[in-house]
């Protein structure tokens, strides 16, 4: 079996985030980059099916410049097989769902995964695009992953309990917690990373459908109001006239 599992490079959830250039560029100075979690949640329960099926491989693969590097090595640190970067900026979600469905044309994965969304943007449309370019089932979000044979059972939660899905591969499927645990890279994981295949491919060409304009922070919270508790008119007045939810 072969998977494929897109990892994005994403600001940790502690970073301070700042823009430049008249609030139209996000400011990476002294941001610390993590892979994404749900892509963690990804890649672990990757390792875990080619770890149970003889003869199976991974390989993880990033839309982003060099500047992702160490990212992609913690990947493989964590147990991917080989790497793919594709040498370009991720402008838009099409723009990085041609990328990875020209990789997966070419190499023809059986299973293609990757988290639910991205933490920075939390677009949640790559995994749609993808299997659309390639004209397969997608499956997302999903909390529990097993394979037999040619058929992926999955788990996926619906309003009020989860829903049972059985789809024959290959498949693209966006993965969440609890699908596996995380796995943190041993010693050994550590430095075979640094002598596992890796490719740097320039980008096929496509048309930037999308163009950010600029970015706002969200407003800051406001102090909070306290009402003694023998005056609970106060409150309904500040909620109708303040905040005005009534």
């Amino acid at each position: 079996m072969k998977i494929l599992v897109c990892i994005t490079h994403v600001p940790d959830t502690t970073s301070k985030i700042t823009f430049t250039d008249n609030n139209t560029k996000f400011n990476t100075q002294n941001v610390q980059f993590i892979i994404g979690p749900y892509d963690e949640y990804a890649l672990a329960r990757a390792v875990e099916l080619r770890d149970a099926q003889a003869g199976s491989s991974i390989t993880v693969l990033h839309v982003g410049t060099a500047e992702s590097e160490n990212t992609i090595r913690k990947a493989l640190a964590i147990g991917a097989d080989d790497a793919i970067r594709i040498d370009a900026e991720p402008l838009d979600a099409m723009f990085v769902a041609t990328q990875i469905s020209a990789i997966a044309k070419q190499n023809k994965y059986d299973l293609i995964l990757m988290g639910r969304e991205s933490i920075d943007f939390n677009g949640n449309m790559v995994h749609g695009l993808v299997a659309e370019m390639l004209q397969i089932p997608v499956i997302s979000p999903i909390m529990k992953l097993d394979i037999t044979g040619n058929i992926a059972t999955m788990h996926k939660e619906i309003e009020g309990g989860k829903e049972v899905i059985e789809c024959q591969m290959p498949l693209v499927a966006g993965c969440q917690e609890p699908i596996a645990e995380w796995k943190i890279p041993n010693m050994r994981g550590i430095m075979s990373a640094k002598s596992k295949p890796y490719q740097v491919i320039a980008p096929v060409e496509t048309q930037n459908v999308a163009l950010t304009l600029s970015y706002d922070l969200p407003v800051a919270k406001s102090g909070c109001k306290m009402i003694d508790a023998s005056t609970p008119e106060k409150l309904f007045e500040l909620l109708k006239n303040e905040a005005k939810v009534l």
